[in-house]
């Protein structure tokens, strides 16, 4: 029987990758969305952004899309980025430069009010899995709680990974292999909660048991 074709509803090389991990043990063929294909993310939240992206990747292609949203939520500057992570600048290295020095800035007003530094973030990711003909037929909601560093650490992940630390882990995401990532992170956390019912809807009975 061949596989189910599941296509990624973005067009973020680096998500689509870490997604083709996450989904290896699935009987799928991961897509990416096709090109030239652009989605309004108009939604207040993440989980609204990942349903409007899967209803309307699963209508243009007429296959199951899975789409996510996902971004940086900073304690200090009240969410921020937060459902505008990947607008906040023009690419990874400038939307990491605006946000520590947009940090800094409310570090600095923090130790003018005699409060202390903070720092602490959280990664969340929405995912929602849209069925052919555009219905939501699964969401799910992961988080990492980390804090920000003040300068970048680790030459791997994507967009903030370099400057989002995981205290729990002693690494920033950056500095993290795949399968560490895929396990504590918020897409990995996400996704947890989302395979098992994946498996079901695909009428599959959850993945083989590894030999001991």
């Amino acid at each position: 029987m061949a596989a189910t074709v599941l296509v990624i509803a973005s067009g973020n090389t680096g998500k689509i990758r870490e997604f083709a991990h996450l989904l290896a043990s699935l009987p799928l063929a991961v897509q990416p969305q096709p090109d030239g294909l652009e989605v309004e993310e108009t939604g207040s939240s993440f989980a609204a952004n990942a349903r409007l992206k899967a209803e309307a990747v699963a209508c243009a292609t007429g296959h199951w899309a899975l789409a996510d949203d996902s971004g940086l939520a900073v304690a200090a500057l009240g969410g921020a980025p937060g459902v505008h992570s990947a607008r906040y600048a023009d690419n990874d290295a400038s939307r990491i430069a605006r946000l520590l020095k947009e940090l800094d800035a409310a570090d600095r007003e923090r130790q003018g009010q005699g409060l202390p530094s903070d720092r602490r973030a959280a990664f969340v990711a929405a995912l929602a899995v849209a069925d052919p003909s555009g219905a939501i037929r699964l969401e799910v909601e992961g988080r990492c709680d980390g804090v920000i560093l003040e300068s970048p650490r680790g030459s791997g992940g994507f967009g903030y990974d370099p400057v989002f630390f995981v205290p729990a882990a002693g690494l920033s995401y950056a500095e993290m292999d795949k399968d560490l990532k895929g396990r504590i992170g918020h897409r990995g956390r996400a996704f947890a909660q989302l395979e098992p019912e994946l498996w079901q809807l695909l009428g599959g009975n959850g993945p083989a048991p590894t030999a001991p």
